[in-house]
């Protein structure tokens, strides 16, 4: 996700908790420290539906933290509250 980070430009990312090698909650918070970065917007998508989880994921930066299951059209409306669309 670094890697694809520094060599294009992204509006918004989706990111799990649960990944290899590194977890969303690491990830938040290296592009929350990088000043080229840091104001992309990221939305965790997870199973990890704890209160708890939910919270440390909002204090490193997250924008928004959703538990799954989630419907298509309930993500689309947190991408463009997010971004600030009016769809």
């Amino acid at each position: 996700a670094l890697k694809k980070l520094s060599a294009q430009k992204f509006d918004v990312i989706l990111t799990d908790i649960n990944m290899p090698i590194m977890d969303g909650l690491k990830l938040v918070s290296m592009v929350r420290n990088d000043p080229a970065h840091k104001t992309i917007p990221i939305i965790i998508i997870t199973t990890e539906g704890a209160e708890e989880d939910r919270k440390r994921g909002l204090a490193l930066g997250a924008n928004a933290y959703i538990a799954k299951p989630i419907q298509t059209a309930d993500l689309l409306t947190v991408v463009n509250e997010i971004l600030g669309n009016k769809s």
